[in-house]
């Protein structure tokens, strides 16, 4: 495959900057709809059960196609599932604010989830596959910022326009955010190049074998943990900010300080990575994850939420560029979209089963539970990734 994309037959230069902004204008509709959907069912009376349910199924269907939109994009390039993705989002983000039902909060959940699984499979595959070698893990930085801009402004925005204009126009905001999104993309389309792999794996190759490589195992389990604590945040975060009498524009003002911080450690990335290697920055990811969720049941106070908030969004927000660099390097040639398919499927089943067993407990036993169950598994993974950590310095 080659690294450069402008030596590459002729193809033009990567277009960075269009998929960096059409990314936060997307994944700002997309983040935002996943606040207003849990406040709506939540305003409407459902149960923290209920609202783990629709959370779940923002990843249910990504996680059964997400395989096949890797393969889907490794043959026929990131142009078209750009487009489509793109305009199931339009779609699917505006028909709550139509329909502001039960059926189609569900409805709408599923496919939000589906359409921004295709979007971000894509808009991956195209910075990885797009990028030369040496320009690769920078340019996944560059994304990796525009997605935290976009985690800013998606719930923030959110919150406050649910206080002030309802639920209803905030659905048609963020439809207009996924609709311009499209429009740039289908304006721009020629600057994007459907890039293909150059070697073409076998038709009988079977998924289950990347999970055989060593280091594709790893990078897939971390991200599944890391991405879980992740998820599970801008799950809980509503519904315990709705039992201790928070606002919606409040409840939007923390989860903004979460993604301003992780907006604060990826412009601090470069620095980061010539001075800390790959699995001690994992490590240390995993370290500050715990010891925020284990905060979070001690505080009910704004100023503490937000900065046990922001403590975790520089934790977690510091390892995607190093982790996707490292799933290009190790995917096997012309297999790099189902590698990030696959990467999907291990998050989305994580982000699935997450908010239906998070719910029950929710609805149970309260939020510190929730809270304190993360916190011992991200210990375990710190565990984990230390000893990869020692491995890797050797004796």
């Amino acid at each position: 495959m080659p690294s450069d994309p402008s030596a590459a037959g002729g193809r033009a230069p990567l277009p960075l900057a269009l998929l960096i902004a059409t990314t936060v204008l997307a994944h700002s509709a997309f983040n935002g709809s996943r606040l207003t959907l849990s406040l709506t069912a939540l305003s409407q009376g459902a149960s923290p059960l209920a609202v783990g349910v629709m959370m779940s199924l923002f990843a249910a269907l990504p996680m059964l196609l997400a395989i096949v939109s890797g393969r889907l994009v490794d043959r026929i390039g990131v142009r078209r599932p750009l487009i489509g993705g793109s305009a199931m989002l339009v779609l699917f983000v505006a028909l709550p604010g139509i329909v502001p039902q039960f059926p189609v909060l569900y409805a709408a959940a599923a496919g939000i989830g589906t359409a921004f699984m295709m979007f971000h499979i894509s808009v991956q595959h195209a910075v990885g596959a797009g990028s030369s070698e040496a320009d690769r893990k920078a340019n996944f930085g560059w994304l990796a910022l525009g997605f935290s801009i976009s985690n800013f402004v998606g719930p923030t925005s959110s919150g406050f326009m649910i206080d002030h204009i309802g639920h209803r126009a905030t659905f048609a905001v963020l439809a207009t955010l996924a609709l311009t999104a499209l429009v740039l993309i289908a304006w721009k389309r020629h600057a994007l190049a459907d890039i293909h792999a150059a070697a073409k794996a076998a038709d009988t190759r079977n998924a289950l074998q990347l999970l055989r490589e060593p280091e594709l195992r790893r990078v897939f389990l971390v991200t599944a943990m890391l991405a879980s604590a992740w998820d599970l945040f801008v799950f809980v975060m509503p519904i315990y900010g709705t039992e201790i009498g928070l606002s919606a524009s409040t409840i939007g003002l923390i989860l903004g300080s979460f993604a301003l911080a992780t907006v604060a450690i990826r412009v601090a990335l470069p620095w980061l990575s010539r001075h800390v290697r790959d699995w001690p920055m994992i490590t240390g990811t995993f370290v500050i994850a715990a010891i925020a969720y284990a905060l979070f049941p001690l505080v009910d106070t704004v100023p503490l939420l937000a900065a046990i908030s922001f403590l975790l969004g520089l934790g977690l927000g510091s390892t995607q560029p190093s982790i996707m660099s490292l799933l290009y390097a190790k995917a096997p040639p012309g297999r790099a979209g189902e590698a990030v398919g696959v990467r999907s499927v291990v998050l989305n089943a994580s982000h699935t089963v997450l908010p239906l067993a998070f719910g029950g407990v929710g609805a149970a036993l309260g939020m510190a539970p929730i809270f304190l169950t993360m916190s011992g598994a991200l210990a375990g993974g710190a565990f984990m990734a230390n000893r990869r950590r020692l491995a890797e310095r050797g004796p």
